[in-house]
């Protein structure tokens, strides 16, 4: 048995936020957790430049505290009615304006409100263009979505819950992985503590050291330094932006990369093979003030906000990305209001010159991660589509919900 339900009557609070008097400036590494557009993907939650603001300002802002099973949508802007649940342990945290709260008041519907939502995306897309020139979405309109409720509410999110719960167990071995391959860089190449000719650590073994005016730091003696143009290719001629109308003419299973992901899928490449991306204006940096990178393979179309590098002589895509993680992106950016790497400072980045043989070795060592982490890449591409094309055909009734002897 099913039931159509405006949203307001199924939810006790609608309602959005706003931005501290003193915008970035205010805040901190740490305190209460500040939710900003950026944050909330589609069905997924962005840790990445979450901000955080003290106690004083978070008090201000009580009137939108966001408390568990929360669902989460972007009213506003370019990424509007992008959804998701809050995670837990993000908590406590407030919103910003650009960011609305919808709390069910029945919980254990949250989810599935929320894959709901993303159901009727392209309808809260069109509606946010109405009277204008921003596109918005308002609390009345929020309210007044109909939402269909069934017996098979719970089943039908927990069948996509279990989905997303796969993706987001292979994010996280992803990240041990590359926590891995970062700790053994670092012992390699910032500590210096490779494997000498006797096999034992060379900077502790008492390896000489010189200090290195470019790079303004000692590296081993005999070593030399070169420029980021030297070990890559860089392929931005190819890039070519399709805009959201474009993209949802041309749906398909090929990934579309803008600066900090995966955007769409569609039914063409532009390149085909192993890069790194990295990230070129807007959110051109993470928290700790690095590029934002990005490792893709295969089959690829990636729009002009990401440079994409090749590695050349002897340097593999996973060690382009490690001697590129602790670059500053203040020293390479240009504009003053919105950042930008351009590929002339991006080239003239200076790097260590590994000698040969220990860039055979260190690369064995990176692509056994590598390998390992394009596979859960390619796995959770798999299972976002396969997601995606189950949202639909449950929501209208396409496929029935059965269960086992499991659920």
């Amino acid at each position: 048995m099913s039931e159509w339900k405006s949203l307001s009557s199924i939810t006790s609070k609608i309602g959005s936020g706003s931005t501290p008097r003193g915008g970035n400036s205010v805040y901190s590494d740490s305190g209460i957790s500040f939710i900003r557009s950026q944050n909330v993907l589609d069905m997924d939650f962005s840790t990445e430049n979450l901000a955080f603001i003290n106690d004083e300002q978070a008090e201000k802002l009580n009137n939108v505290i966001v408390e568990k099973n929360d669902i989460l949508l972007n009213i506003t802007g370019d990424s509007i009615a992008r959804c998701t649940v809050v995670p837990e342990e993000i908590l406590p945290a407030r919103v910003n304006q650009h960011v609305s709260i919808i709390r069910c008041k029945n919980t254990e519907e949250s989810k599935y409100v929320m894959y709901y939502l993303q159901y009727m995306k392209k309808y809260l897309l069109q509606i946010s263009k109405v009277g204008g020139t921003r596109n918005a979405l308002t609390k009345e309109a929020i309210g007044k979505l109909p939402i269909k409720i069934s017996d098979d509410c719970n089943k039908i999110s927990k069948i996509l819950d279990n989905i997303d719960q796969k993706i987001q167990t292979n994010n996280q071995i992803n990240q041990e992985l590359e926590a891995m391959a970062k700790a053994l860089y670092d012992y390699w190449f910032v500590q210096f503590d490779f494997p000498d000719q006797n096999g034992k650590p060379y900077k502790s073994s008492g390896g000489k050291m010189v200090y290195n005016p470019e790079l303004k730091r000692e590296i081993p003696e005999g070593w030399g330094v070169e420029k980021l143009g030297d070990i890559t290719i860089c392929h931005d001629s190819k890039r070519v932006p399709l805009s959201s109308n474009d993209r949802e003419l041309v749906k398909g299973k090929i990934p579309y990369y803008g600066a900090t992901g995966i955007m769409d899928y569609v039914n063409d490449y532009i390149f085909d093979g192993d890069y790194v991306l990295m990230a070129e204006d807007g959110s051109v940096m993470t928290e700790t003030g690095t590029p934002i990178l990005q490792r893709i393979s295969g089959k690829n179309w990636v729009n002009n906000h990401a440079h994409v590098l090749e590695p050349v002589k002897n340097h593999s895509c996973k060690l382009l990305m490690m001697l590129l993680k602790d670059v500053s992106v203040m020293k390479i950016k240009t504009g003053s209001i919105q950042m930008k790497i351009n590929q002339e400072n991006m080239n003239k980045i200076v790097v260590p010159a590994i000698p040969l043989e220990l860039l055979f070795e260190i690369n064995q060592k990176l692509e056994v991660i590598d390998k390992q982490q394009l596979n859960l890449i390619e796995e959770n591409k798999q299972l976002t589509q396969l997601r995606d094309w189950l949202l639909p055909m449950l929501m209208n009734g396409q496929v029935k919900v059965e269960w086992g002897k499991e659920a």
